[in-house]
């Protein structure tokens, strides 16, 4: 799954690398700052195409945009199960239908650096089965591509209306967002931790669906609607492109933030873990 990633690139950075013609265009210039430890709920950036809001052209323009993680679709009576929608199965997002609409016409880009999952190690398990341990002890790792590249996550987004608010509200309308996963690879990771998972399997069943650069085109394009031609697009990226270590368990914190967090442990914080 992905419930928590680092986004640290400057938006200018992101302008450059995904070819961007607008940035943020509805929303002002105002950046989001650097984010080590992003939750769901925050505001992210994601790459988009788009026509621009009341332009005569109506073409597809690639943007840059602020969007709220955690996807409300577009029926929502209520905001409230967001949090809840932060990822989507890539298996079957095609026919959910809080994702399918989107999967059609709404398709976006997530950048970061890299995620976060947590792993329980043998030893701390063994210790709850034993009952000697109510709650296992976890230890975070950090998944990041290891050549340093960007970490371009597949997703979604969606336009809410709040009804309870006049039009000419600026917060009449969310604009929000999801997360693609898809079964993590069970090959061996192209830099592996001395100490700890060797593959992305071991770490967690799911992960986030990376999108290689050759793929970001397609994937962004709102004329591609149907199903068939769409679903190639969701096969996982090839193994051995990623590197784990483990980081600080600080980081299971929200309310932590800052580069140290992606500091490259010796090894797992606790003996145990493995």
């Amino acid at each position: 799954m992905c419930g928590r990633y680092a986004a640290s690139r400057r938006p200018e950075d992101l302008v450059d690398l995904f070819g961007v013609d607008k940035w943020d265009p509805d929303f002002g210039t105002e950046s989001l700052a650097p984010d080590w430890n992003v939750a769901p709920t925050k505001e992210v950036y994601a790459v988009l195409e788009r026509p621009l809001k009341d332009a005569e052209d109506r073409r597809p323009v690639r943007q840059l945009r602020r969007l709220r993680w955690g996807l409300v679709p577009s029926w929502a009576k209520t905001p409230e199960g967001a949090a809840r929608m932060i990822n989507a199965r890539s298996e079957t997002v095609h026919e959910k239908p809080s994702f399918r609409r989107p999967f059609a016409a709404r398709r976006c880009i997530v950048p970061a650096d890299g995620y976060y999952e947590w792993v329980t190690g043998e030893g701390e398990r063994e210790l709850e089965e034993q009952g000697k341990r109510k709650r296992p002890r976890k230890q975070p790792y950090f998944v990041t591509p290891a050549d340093g590249s960007v970490f371009a996550m597949a997703g979604l987004y969606e336009f809410w209306r709040d009804r309870t608010l006049p039009d000419d509200d600026p917060r009449a309308w969310w604009a929000t967002c999801t997360v693609l996963t898809t079964e993590a690879e069970k090959g061996p990771l192209g830099v592996a931790p001395a100490q700890g998972p060797h593959s992305l399997a071991e770490i967690h069943p799911r992960m986030p669906l990376m999108l290689t650069p050759d793929l970001w085109d397609a994937w962004l394009d709102p004329g591609t609607t149907q199903v068939e031609r769409l679903v190639p697009l969701l096969a996982p990226p090839p193994e051995g492109l990623m590197r784990a270590y483990p980081v600080t368990t600080a980081v299971s914190n929200v309310r932590n933030n800052g580069p140290e967090l992606l500091t490259e442990l010796e090894g797992p914080e606790e003996e145990t873990l493995f």
